[in-house]
């Protein structure tokens, strides 16, 4: 897999793979197409290019889902992509919605439950679509989040597909930048968006750029913490701490504990 930089890969058979994934998982589902949730962000960014690419984009729909704090420049991206892609796309603002449903039962939700009803709302308006449609919801999570358990459960990790999932941040923007997407886009600090100013390096340990070495040598080489955290230049604690991280998001990766499956 890597070779030269421990992280770089033949971007042409990445992209050849996923397009041929995307096809084979649409055709094989009888659906119309797709749904897409764009915050404006790389990730989904490049999961939308990759299905617009595979099916066409008359199969591609695009639903845009700000809230009241979403960034006006994020909104602005997601704008420009789906003008240059020439998708359907539909735009809802989910603040209130969210506000409903967190104040429903009218006991005060704490900050990570009430972000996490964010993610579901837009879960729901994806499937919402798909359903009406006939289409498939694709997912835009990347390695790195899903090996740290960085989503929400039944939130962005609710999708039909992962077509973007085996790859690590740093190589989404690899990808994004053949694909042709803006810098701006390309290279935008990641960020969940769940409460105003929310960035990733806020709950991360790190930035991607150290961590996504470090996760492939615990997690695609099998290394130990120490020797993982030597190889990657990095502390042994940051390595523990990536450790604990996935060890302890491990049941958003599984289906539920379930007797039938003992």
């Amino acid at each position: 897999m890597p070779k030269g930089g421990v992280l770089d890969i033949d971007l042409a058979s990445a992209e050849r793979r996923i397009l041929k994934f995307i096809r084979e998982v649409v055709k094989g589902a009888g659906a119309k197409g797709v749904v897409v949730g764009l915050s404006g962000g790389v990730d989904s960014a490049v999961a939308g290019a990759l299905c617009v690419k595979a099916i066409g984009k008359e199969k591609v729909t695009v639903l845009l889902m700000p809230s009241d704090f979403t960034p006006a420049a994020d909104l602005a991206d997601a704008h420009e992509l789906v003008t240059k892609w020439g998708v359907r796309a539909f735009e809802f603002n989910i603040s209130r919605a969210a506000e409903q449903l967190t104040g429903a039962f009218g006991f005060e939700s704490d900050k990570i439950a009430r972000a996490n009803v964010q993610a579901r709302v837009r879960m729901i308006l994806n499937y919402l679509t798909a359903n009406s449609f006939g289409l498939l919801v694709a997912g835009t999570g990347d390695k790195s989040e899903e090996s740290l358990g960085y989503f929400s459960k039944f939130g962005d990790g609710g999708a039909d597909f992962l077509p973007i999932a085996h790859l690590y941040k740093t190589q989404i923007r690899q990808l994004g930048s053949r694909l042709g997407l803006p810098d701006k886009v390309v290279n935008k600090p990641a960020s969940p968006q769940l409460w105003p100013g929310h960035k990733a390096s806020d709950e991360l340990p790190a930035d991607y750029d150290r961590l996504d070495p470090l996760l492939y040598y615990l997690f695609d080489k099998k290394l130990s913490p120490p020797a993982a955290a030597k190889k990657a230049g990095l502390p042994l604690q940051l390595a523990k701490t990536v450790v604990r991280m996935s060890k302890n998001s491990a049941h958003k990766r599984a289906l539920p504990p379930s007797l039938v499956r003992e």
